[in-house]
């Protein structure tokens, strides 16, 4: 059986199916968006986005629940906005937050164990006139194995040869996002990691000093999950406590990620020993862009503090009092010694 032949449409038809561009960058960044694929200069000359059919028409990304040993066709339409044929690879990868904090996929190089290796395209690469486009069918499959949770990955297209489209961006790619819910329980669950506690002085003796809580927010569940973050400073007993400024929230983190974390905390007071909390609200968001709050994570941590100002301070007002006292008892001593000579100058008087 022959493979299905591309189907091409007309430029204006093209141009309608275009909503969606997704540019991935030398470095392989990752960024969406949304409206008409028009060329400019120094845009990119092709353009990718979803097929139209039974899971929809205009869609941003491929959004999919599969159970495990499940499977399902889709399709990418790549658009060809430049003036010479474009030959292109196509191949599916995995995702994984980038240290910018963005959600990004692995170049073609690196081996994918997930989306990437359940996404197979129905040919390895395409090639595309000027002003048409074409469709590329897909198939994910799952195996029978795949643990309940949800993954990213994507569908990339990337010139099969050096300087095929401008000459100045070897590594360019552009790709559509595949968000893939694997059916079972999802267990959503975020950890902080690698709290801790360290507090800088003042020169004031009766000041107060700043702090900086470091942690790792880490995903030890099975669901994409962002965090609302709460960090404090609190002496024994949780007196004279201090609450960070407003925090940004984490960036989306894939099941198994990390996010290092640095805070600072103004206005601490050196009370020998410090608490810091830090409480993470985990943010789930849904298919449809719906955002459910969790329960509050909550982990502490402490950090004994030194005074060095405040105990200078008492040391030098404890001796300036000790050299007070001492001064004062050899003057006292002095007057002691000084009445007992005069005392013993004097001639006693006859008895008569």
């Amino acid at each position: 059986m022959h493979p299905p032949r591309p189907r091409t449409t007309t430029p204006a038809r093209a141009f309608a199916q275009a909503t969606v561009v997704v540019m991935l960058a030398a470095l392989g960044f990752l960024e969406v968006v949304a409206g008409p694929a028009a060329a400019a200069d120094g845009d990119a000359s092709w353009a990718v986005t979803t097929a139209s059919n039974d899971f929809g028409s205009g869609r941003q990304n491929y959004s999919y629940t599969i159970n495990p040993g499940g499977q399902l066709k889709d399709g990418l339409v790549v658009v060809n906005h430049g003036t010479t044929p474009l030959h292109l690879a196509v191949y599916a990868a995995d995702g994984f937050t980038a240290k910018e904090g963005r959600l990004d996929l692995v170049t073609k190089d690196a081996k994918s164990t997930r989306v990437g290796a359940w996404v197979h395209t129905d040919r390895p690469d395409v090639t595309v006139r000027p002003g048409e486009s074409v469709e590329v069918p897909f198939t994910v499959t799952l195996p029978d194995n795949a643990a309940p949770g949800e993954y990213l990955g994507g569908i990339v297209t990337s010139p099969t040869q050096a300087g095929e489209t401008d000459g100045t961006n070897v590594d360019r790619r552009l790709g559509v996002r595949i968000r893939l819910r694997v059916g079972g329980v999802l267990k959503p669950s975020l950890s902080v990691e690698d709290l801790h506690v360290r507090y800088s002085g003042t020169s004031n003796p009766f000041g107060k000093g700043g702090a900086t809580v470091t942690y790792t927010i880490h995903n030890t569940g099975n669901a994409i999950l962002a965090a609302r973050q709460a960090v404090s400073v609190s002496g024994p007993f949780g007196r004279l406590g201090v609450r960070a400024g407003q925090i940004d929230d984490s960036p989306q983190l894939l099941p198994g990620d990390t996010w290092k974390v640095s805070v600072p905390v103004h206005g601490v007071a050196p009370a020998l020993r410090l608490t810091g909390t830090v409480g993470l609200v985990p943010l789930l968001t849904d298919a449809s862009n719906s955002v459910a709050p969790l329960a509050v994570v909550e982990t502490t941590a402490h950090a004994w503090t030194i005074p060095w100002a405040l105990l200078l301070f008492l040391v030098v007002l404890c001796g300036l009092v000790v050299a007070g006292l001492a001064s004062r008892r050899r003057r006292r001593q002095a007057k002691l010694g000084e009445d007992a000579r005069v005392q013993a100058m004097q001639i006693p008087h006859e008895e008569k």
